[in-house]
């Protein structure tokens, strides 16, 4: 089956370790949309925590943003498709917690809201040196996210359960996974529990955007590092995992591809789409 839509994650798969575009990609990337190939950013990221790089490419028209929460016409700005949690959901998820040295974020609207601590100082919590410019360049400070997270309870496209002790990430996401109602639970990154609507999930992100291009499943490859994108690999008619990518995420996949430091985009793009 000829393979007519790519969905692409991007942090450390697409883009490099410091969150930017490898040259190699990018000219990839624009050669396989002027043969008419559907190029389509997958991220956990919300819509404007989106690279410029990504976001003002030339044929990249549509975006799955927040792990699925969101599917949006970047061309418009128009959300195409949205989930929103529960508030019930938020307020078991704030009180399952309460006891455990963990904090934040919370994304509304496409904008990523986090408590102004962990804006100034992530490493303290956990994030890589790397990751450092991304959180502090697109994160909103709060002064208290749990107040913040309340009064926006209703209209959360997704929250972020901040803990860095893997152990206790583990124990908590097992915890939240049967205690807590009406939840979509995946990890991007080791410091992280990135929580949304049930029914959301790369994946599904993906499946609208298929029937509403009009293209079967079998038409879609993929691309992704992370276990928030071990389903989209999966459900993807060619999954491909970096070389980097979680264990999770690599069992999902069909192929493998080098690492995204190595431009693992472009070489799986040439090598094993054969695009």
């Amino acid at each position: 089956m000829e393979i007519k839509c790519i969905a692409l994650d991007l942090d450390r798969t697409t883009l490099d370790g410091d969150g930017y575009l490898p040259e190699e990609n990018r000219l990839v990337l624009e050669e396989i949309m002027e043969k008419g190939v559907q190029v389509v950013a997958a991220s956990g990221r919300a819509l404007s925590t989106l690279p410029e790089a990504i976001r003002k490419m030339k044929g990249i028209r549509y975006a799955i943003t927040s792990n699925g929460a969101a599917v949006y016409d970047l061309s418009t700005g128009k959300c195409l498709k949205q989930y929103k949690m529960t508030e019930d959901s938020v307020h078991q998820i704030l009180d399952l917690t309460k006891e455990f040295p963990v904090t934040f974020e919370a994304f509304v609207d496409g904008e990523a809201y986090a408590p102004r601590a962990y804006v100034e100082d992530p490493i303290q919590f956990g994030a890589d040196i790397r990751a450092v410019p991304y959180i502090r360049g697109t994160r909103k400070p709060v002064e208290d996210i749990g107040d913040f997270i309340c009064a926006h309870g209703s209209v959360l496209d997704g929250m972020d359960v901040i803990i860095s002790d893997p152990e206790l990430k583990s124990r908590l996401w097992q915890m939240l996974d049967a205690e807590a109602e009406d939840v979509y639970i995946t990890s991007s990154v080791p410091q992280l529990l990135e929580i949304s609507y049930k029914d959301a999930g790369k994946h599904t992100g993906a499946a609208f955007l298929l029937e509403h291009l009009g293209l079967r499943q079998e038409e879609l490859a993929a691309f992704g590092d992370g276990d928030n994108d071990a389903e989209l690999l999966a459900f993807a008619g060619i999954g491909i995992a970096v070389e980097n990518a979680s264990p999770k995420c690599k069992e999902a996949a069909d192929h493998i591809t080098l690492s995204n430091e190595a431009c693992g985009v472009a070489y799986g793009i040439r090598n094993i789409l054969k695009l």
